[in-house]
């Protein structure tokens, strides 16, 4: 008999998996998904990559606001589910939801479980200067991301990694991964996760995304790769913010902040240790561009300053 999945996701990352999990032949009796938001200039609706997976894929679709509810519980007891795989789905699963499928809640969780527990486990780990990540397939229970281990890949942070280049190829590892265990569903046999190494990825912010040149250059080259493409991070150039997608450490000296080289195609500037040699930037208003064609249009001056954060109260 056919395994039937119930799967619930959101995002790209949760597409993958979903195309994944069809194509192998499992029957999704249900996908969930989160409701439609507004979105772009025009704040129209528009719907998940996961409702678009099921609609290009013609599964049953639902899109609950929440599962706290008799309704939730009754629609997923209808489907009689062998197991409920989620990823990235963005809604809280309680207790008796957890209990429905036959076989439990399988999660796809883009890290090394315990090391980054919760929100964004991929920018996190950048930011942190991790040399690997990875994908957990993990048995749901109540808590943030404590279940057991059902298997674990592994990937290699390579320095030029972003967070996109990483989402996309764990998207990759995820969906191979719940697939093959997926095809083990009654062979699977479940390890406690440690009980030391847990750390814990906190939902990014705006506000930490702008750079402190007081910071060594190393950890900003960091932060600028693990906040690409979202939510970028930036800094204030001449009163206007000014994003920085792509910057490489070099070895000169001077005050945080300070432009040290802004000619000959370069924006060199002095972070808390050594410097940052600016590669690709993005004004307000304008579209990313390497930094040798953003400097032949508005010359930087040497010895002008970037602006820093203004400091916590």
């Amino acid at each position: 008999m056919t395994t039937k999945v119930i799967f619930a996701g959101t995002p790209d990352f949760a597409a993958t998996a979903l195309h994944a999990i069809a194509a192998a032949g499992f029957d999704v009796v249900l996908v969930l998904t989160q409701p439609d938001r507004p979105k772009g200039r025009g704040m129209k609706l528009q719907a998940s990559p996961v409702k678009q997976a099921a609609q290009a894929l013609g599964l049953p679709l639902a899109q609950p606001a929440s599962l706290r509810n008799a309704e939730a519980a009754a629609l997923l007891a209808a489907q009689q589910a062998d197991v409920m795989v989620v990823a990235a789905y963005g809604l809280l699963l309680p207790a008796e939801i957890l209990a429905i499928p036959r076989r439990g809640c399988l999660n796809i969780h883009a890290s090394l479980l315990p090391r980054w527990r919760g929100a964004a486990p991929i920018q996190r780990a950048i930011a942190a200067g991790d040399a690997e990540t990875g994908v957990c397939i993990m048995q749901m229970d109540a808590g943030l991301d404590t279940g057991a281990i059902v298997s674990t890949h592994r990937y290699a942070i390579q320095p030029t990694d972003t967070a996109q280049t990483v989402h996309d190829a764990l998207a990759q590892i995820g969906a191979r991964a719940i697939v093959a265990d997926l095809q083990q569903l009654d062979n699977l046999q479940p390890t406690p996760q440690p009980q030391t190494g847990i750390t814990y990825a906190h939902k990014l912010s705006k506000a930490e995304a702008q750079i402190d040149w007081h910071q060594p250059a190393s950890v900003i080259e960091r932060q600028i790769r693990a906040f690409n493409p979202v939510p970028g991070a930036w800094t204030t150039w001449q009163q206007q913010p000014l994003k920085i997608w792509q910057a490489a450490v070099v070895n000169q000296h001077g005050a945080a902040g300070t432009v040290l080289a802004g000619e000959a195609g370069q924006w060199i500037v002095a972070c808390g240790e050594q410097a940052l040699s600016l590669q690709q930037v993005q004004a307000a208003g304008g579209k990313a561009m390497p930094v040798a064609a953003f400097v032949a249009g508005k010359p930087i001056a040497p010895g002008s300053v970037l602006a820093q954060p203004e400091p916590q109260a």
